[in-house]
């Protein structure tokens, strides 16, 4: 059985989608995404800052909390399916949110259709359908030409840049113009380095009556002081007058124009310098989550438990969390202080500080014991001070 088998069963559509119609939007685009492979990933700066965002979302926590699909919650809790570990998943589902601004999460099925997983796909061409009863599908097209259908309400879909399609995101066509910027100064640099190894000269050169006659000197001359094993001196006789070297000086953009060029593909991608060489921390690092991160995380976060609980289980308390432990990333002395007044309120276990400073849980269960200092008084009695007692 391969990977497609698992994910949308045999390709036979239902019976009920027969005659289904295409679903109608309230704008005049159809509701078609079509996937261009490759068109940004394959620029080095532009991965750069894909893989650093997606570096940072695939550290995000998921969790599925609430009493409902016990048997879902517990094969999902460490993998989101057999083959990926959720810091493959989520870096995988942040790359291709950023590369296609669409991104489908369909549900992996057992023999009996259950849902025993999920798993992010990247489709040539998707096309929403409305079959008889009114019900939405998402049909998939695959670059092997292969098509599988599966309910709207059974996947889960992110998207971003949405404007002209009721549904999906729009391309990356915005990035175009410093795409061939940063094309043309590559090819710039290439063309530099290629004239810098060559030598050309203009001479005046009498006594030539015919094209034949001249054509054969140039020759004569490249081949006798310009090839490899008679290089490093050149013989110039009185027939030639008026020589220059010519320097070819290709263009290439000054520093402040490229640094330009790097930020503007910093800033379509929500990203910065300090990101990219992981150098961003404290309140930088808090920034970039909560400006980058967070909103993946809380549209993953929902459409997530769109997808795997029913809006009764949902209005019970069952959801999909994705989080990630921000105060890993402050530094020693604001985790130093913010340890200290969890341990003085009580805030905090032992092992939950411990975490903090990315250290293992305490053997046994001691790290399970909450700290509290023991001087705090109730003043609400006027004048008269009274000590505070903990109760468990």
């Amino acid at each position: 059985m391969g990977l497609f088998q698992w994910l949308f069963g045999n390709d036979e559509e239902p019976k009920v989608l027969k005659n289904a119609e295409q679903f109608k939007l309230l704008t005049a685009y159809e509701p078609i995404f079509t996937n261009h492979y490759g068109s940004i990933y394959e620029n080095a700066l532009v991965r750069s800052a894909i893989e650093a965002k997606a570096r940072h979302i695939s550290k995000l926590k998921v969790e599925l909390q609430g009493e409902a699909q016990p048997n879902l919650k517990a094969r999902i809790k460490h993998n989101p399916n057999d083959w990926m570990t959720y810091p493959q998943f989520l870096a995988r589902c942040s790359t291709i949110l950023d590369c296609t601004n669409n991104l489908f999460i369909v549900p992996v099925q057992n023999e009996y259709l259950e849902t025993i997983g999920f798993f992010p796909v990247l489709p040539e061409k998707v096309k929403l359908i409305e079959d008889k009863n009114k019900k939405l599908w998402l049909r998939y097209t695959f670059r092997n030409n292969q098509n599988g259908i599966v309910e709207f309400d059974r996947c889960a879909y992110l998207n971003k840049h949405q404007y002209k399609s009721d549904f999906f995101g729009d391309n990356n066509h915005a990035l175009d113009n410093t795409m061939d910027l940063i094309s043309i100064q590559d090819q710039g640099i290439k063309e530099a380095v290629k004239n810098s190894a060559s030598y050309r000269f203009m001479a005046r050169v009498s006594n030539f009556t015919s094209p034949d006659d001249l054509a054969e000197e140039r020759q004569r001359f490249s081949r006798e002081n310009l090839s490899g094993e008679n290089g490093g001196l050149l013989l110039f006789p009185n027939t030639y007058t008026d020589i220059k070297q010519i320097e070819s000086k290709p263009f290439t953009v000054d520093a402040d124009q490229m640094k330009a060029i790097r930020d503007s593909v910093y800033e379509y991608f929500g990203v910065n310098e300090d990101v990219l060489t992981n150098k961003a921390y404290g309140d930088a690092w808090a920034a970039f989550y909560e400006g980058a991160i967070e909103p993946f995380a809380i549209q993953f976060s929902e459409v997530m438990t769109k997808m795997l609980f029913t809006f009764r289980e949902q209005s019970q308390g069952n959801k999909v969390t994705a989080t990630a432990n921000r105060i890993q990333y402050m530094t020693n002395k604001d985790k130093l202080e913010v340890t200290n007044g969890w341990a003085d309120r009580g805030m905090a276990s032992i092992d939950e500080m411990r975490e903090v400073w990315g250290l293992p849980p305490l053997p046994d269960g001691k790290g399970e014991a909450i700290p509290i200092r023991g001087e705090y008084y109730d003043l609400r009695n006027g004048d008269r001070i009274q000590s505070m007692t903990v109760t468990e």
